[in-house]
């Protein structure tokens, strides 16, 4: 799921194409798609893009008339860019035909989770916005209050939109390995070095890896966008060995995600319990990092 930083250089990469041009036409190629009625979706048309912003992982493009289209990638929705006189690809979910060029949405898979809300007014957007916080309205004081306003794990409390803003699993991850912290740790035990160690971890790897997504688009629209990408410290790397002590990075799996952590880094050397392989081994399942070694 494209998560603060990605949605970030997305919305960069819109404010240089479309602020200013009129979305001439826009084209749903997927009924499921668009979760509103009212207003109608063809009021859109003919409006001038005034405004383009981050809202958690939603992208708002304000239009004319404060009429607002509101776009949620979820994990496998991507944007595209293309000249005007480009054919959109069969993928496409929504064409919105700027003057300026297409913006396409697709998404990968046959599970339609991506969303498209439109909009009046400025409290309708509001109220589609889960309450989490951005990290970088925070002082440390205001942070670590927030952070212990639940007993959650680190990672849920991370990955809560209803606590922080726009955080998923990728750089929570990266986020909680940086800190040295488990991710299995709970919120109101946390030391108050830990906690600034939490809130310094957050500010750094989420500026870190704009600048760095930045850098790679080059003014170019963002083409490849990934929970997955080299440089990643234990994100997506199971198995690989952790860039600061070599060890092998471990995996927590449930449902359709995972944690991924470094044992010895971030948890004493203690190897925590998948729920499925630990139930699986029991007595066999390691419990630190040197019996894997």
């Amino acid at each position: 799921m494209p998560e603060l930083p990605d949605i970030t250089v997305y919305v960069e990469s819109l404010e240089q194409r479309i602020l200013g041009s009129r979305l001439n036409r826009l084209r749903l190629k997927n009924p499921f798609l668009l979760r509103t009625v009212v207003p109608p979706i063809s009021s859109a048309e003919g409006r001038l893009a005034v405004s383009v912003r981050r809202m958690g992982k939603r992208i708002v493009i304000s239009l004319e008339d404060d009429l607002y289209l509101v776009i949620h990638l979820m994990v496998a929705g991507r944007l595209k860019w293309l000249a005007n006189k480009a054919k959109a690809p069969k993928s496409a979910l929504a064409v919105f035909e700027f003057e300026s060029g297409k913006l396409i949405l697709t998404e990968a898979g046959k599970r339609r989770r991506a969303s498209l809300h439109f909009v009046s007014g400025e409290s309708a957007v509001q109220t589609l916005h889960a309450g989490g916080k951005e990290i970088f309205d925070f002082d440390l004081d205001s942070f670590g209050a927030r952070l212990k306003s639940e007993n959650h794990t680190l990672k849920r409390a991370l990955t809560d939109p209803k606590i922080f803003s726009g955080i998923g699993n990728a750089y929570s991850d990266e986020i909680l390995h940086r800190a040295r912290l488990s991710p299995i740790a709970m919120t109101v035990k946390l030391s108050d070095d830990e906690v600034e160690r939490m809130f310094d971890a957050a500010c750094t790897t989420l500026r870190e890896w704009t600048e760095k997504l930045r850098l790679q688009a080059a003014g170019k629209f963002p083409e490849k966008v990934t929970a997955f990408r080299d440089g990643m410290a234990v994100h997506g790397r199971f198995g690989q060995p952790c860039p600061e002590c070599g060890s092998p990075v471990q995996r927590i799996v449930y449902a359709s995600n995972e944690t991924n952590y470094c044992a010895r880094c971030q948890t004493g050397g203690k190897i925590l319990a998948d729920r499925a392989l630990s139930r699986l081994l029991k007595k066999n399942w390691p419990r630190s990092i040197d019996e894997l070694e």
